[in-house]
């Protein structure tokens, strides 16, 4: 029993309207659920990007309560030829990317936050398939 891949994450936030503008507005990410006061969750590639309040997951009846804080890492892949213009992109909405990195065989990575100061990565596709 294998398992497939990960399809959904999960990220803790302060205000889901600022979630929303950053992750939907500026990134692109489609809105695919939302309850407000509760969560947002966006189409991220083939994945699922969860964002809660905490404190309204933490007291959750219907599924099992979760919550959590602090800085949080996720990647996004994007193909090749994809890594540069989403560089290029968010340079251009004003977002600071921190740190861009070359992890050899000629794949890059590169980081920002959002809003609630989790470390985001876009990282060329492939990366991940050699070795390991």
């Amino acid at each position: 029993m294998d398992i497939k891949k990960v399809k959904e994450t999960c990220l803790y936030v302060k205000d889901l309207e600022v979630t929303k503008r950053f992750y939907h507005d500026k990134l692109g990410f489609k809105v695919i659920g939302e309850v407000g006061g509760r969560h947002v969750f966006f189409r991220a590639g083939a994945s699922v990007l969860l964002c809660f309040n905490p404190h309204a997951s933490r007291k959750s009846i219907n599924l099992p309560p979760h919550f959590g804080s602090g800085q949080l890492h996720l990647a996004f892949e994007v193909e090749k030829e994809q890594y540069e213009p989403w560089k290029k992109k968010v340079e251009e909405l004003g977002i600071a990317i921190e740190q861009e990195y070359d992890w050899g065989g000629g794949f890059l990575s590169f980081y920002f936050r959002d809003p609630d100061e989790h470390l985001l990565e876009v990282v060329m596709e492939g990366m991940w398939e050699r070795g390991g």
